[in-house]
């Protein structure tokens, strides 16, 4: 059964909304999911959601944007002088352009990703909230199998082998 310091696989479909709303993603077709349930890894609704399951069962449940991503925070988003996405001094107008998203590093470091909303003379203004907040997000799916991580797995926070990274 799905808990604390399991490896879970699963297929699932992300939609807006609810069940029938707009696709986001899914892995039928694809690579299932695979992750260690309770690190941190994933949305705690979602976790709280599947806690208890096993191999073969089906889920189908909503996470409201609050859970989720959390809302858009207008601190996001601010404007960024076009001088640092210059190279050799041009701007490489197929990556830089309204509506790309872009990874960046703030002051500190942090590694993020910011969505072009307009560029004006010198300034580029980018979002960096997260694709999807303020959405209310819906997952319909099936789970694959449920193992215990191994000492390894726990130790380095994810998955080896299949489902996970190799080495």
């Amino acid at each position: 059964m799905i808990a604390q310091n399991k490896v879970v696989t699963l297929n699932y479909r992300l939609t807006r909304n609810d069940e029938n709303g707009e696709l986001v993603e899914e892995t039928y077709n694809a690579q299932p999911l695979t992750y260690i349930h309770g690190v941190g890894m994933m949305i705690p609704k979602f976790e709280e959601e599947l806690n208890g399951k096993k191999a073969e069962d089906k889920f189908s449940f909503g996470i409201l944007a609050a859970d989720a991503y959390g809302v858009n925070d207008p601190n996001m988003v601010v404007d960024i002088p076009l001088d640092i996405f210059k190279n050799e001094g041009k701007i490489d107008t197929e990556v830089v352009k309204v509506g790309n998203t872009l990874p960046m590093q703030d002051n500190q470091g942090n590694r993020m990703n910011g969505t072009i909303l307009e560029i004006v003379e010198e300034q580029i203004k980018m979002d960096f909230n997260h694709p999807l907040a303020s959405q209310d997000l819906h997952f319909t799916g099936e789970v694959v199998s449920v193992r215990e991580a191994t000492k390894e797995e726990l130790e380095h926070g994810h998955v080896h082998g299949e489902g996970g990274h190799q080495h």
